[in-house]
């Protein structure tokens, strides 16, 4: 008898372990939504557009995603924010819409007035050696492209000329999941005359590319009156330990260097099904880091009138 729950023990182990690689794969190797996708509003009257520019920073063809404000279109005097949102591993310039459902987001927010009507910008973070689930993106100049130069400043440059944006540095955030995350501070803290607002959701600062590429070791570094211009927001999933420390981290050397930031630890994190877990987790908590850029906007509008 004991041996017969034995085996159904091990036969239920098993059952559950190929349920779960399957899961994964699905999710992260195949690279298509989680089983549970984040339920959202779809009749947002926002559009998702792709659009593409000759990038010199990569010697190629480059794709970022567009998402104008309601009121482009009617408004023709009217300069906007600006925010871009950087992808996590295995990502691309459609992620953040069809993963974690950014119009949704978005329209929730200018309903209820806590985020001034954005531009919103997704780039391709990818380096050359394009998307894959076995590697990060590269958000740094390296051996693979000069994705920090093409994300910091030459995409900077194209919005401006192409969209009629506020173009002061406060008015500019740049935020992302994962490695996105450490992808805006580590590109957006080298270009405070373009970005002065970052979020991460569920991401690291220290890189194992080297130390010059780790905000936790760059940042130290900025003088104390540029210092004075960074707002960061912080979130981390309490199941993502990993995560969850190094945010942790981060958030106390701002604290001690005096920079401006907000820390928050959510349950859940990384993952593949359930309601505070992958994509649930980073649609969910998209909207408390733009509610943070919302508030930011909104200041730096106060003190520019």
């Amino acid at each position: 008898m004991q041996l017969r729950w034995s085996n159904i023990l091990l036969a239920s182990i098993a059952v559950m372990t190929t349920l779960l690689a399957t899961s994964y794969w699905y999710v992260f190797i195949a690279g298509v939504p989680q089983l549970d996708p984040p339920q959202v509003e779809k009749n947002t009257g926002l559009s998702f557009e792709l659009k593409t520019f000759n990038s010199q920073a990569m010697g190629e063809v480059r794709q970022y995603g567009l998402i104008l404000p309601p009121d482009y279109a009617k408004n023709l005097n009217k300069r906007y924010p600006v925010i871009f949102l950087l992808h996590g591993g295995h990502g691309d310039a459609r992620a953040y819409q069809d993963k974690a459902a950014v119009t949704s987001v978005l329209h929730d927010l200018y309903k209820s007035g806590k985020l001034p009507y954005s531009i919103v910008i997704t780039p391709d973070g990818n380096d050359k050696r394009g998307t894959s689930s076995f590697w990060d993106s590269d958000y740094y100049d390296g051996p693979n492209g000069k994705v920090g130069t093409l994300i910091g400043s030459e995409l900077v440059q194209i919005i401006k000329f192409r969209y009629r944006t506020l173009n002061e540095a406060q008015f500019w955030a740049m935020g992302g999941q994962s490695s996105g995350g450490w992808g805006a501070f580590n590109i957006g803290l080298r270009h405070l005359n373009n970005f002065n607002i970052f979020f991460s959701s569920s991401g690291y600062f220290i890189d194992k590319s080297s130390r010059e590429n780790s905000p936790q070791n760059f940042i130290a570094t900025i003088p104390l009156t540029e210092r004075k211009r960074i707002r960061a927001y912080l979130d981390a999933g309490e199941q993502d330990k990993e995560f969850l420390t190094s945010t942790r981290q981060f958030h106390q050397i701002l604290d001690k260097l005096g920079i401006a930031n907000e820390y928050h630890a959510f349950p859940g994190g990384h993952g593949i099904v359930g309601a505070d877990v992958g994509w649930n987790y980073w649609h969910k908590h998209l909207a408390d880091q733009l509610i943070y850029v919302g508030k930011q906007f909104k200041q730096a509008s106060m003190q520019k009138h």
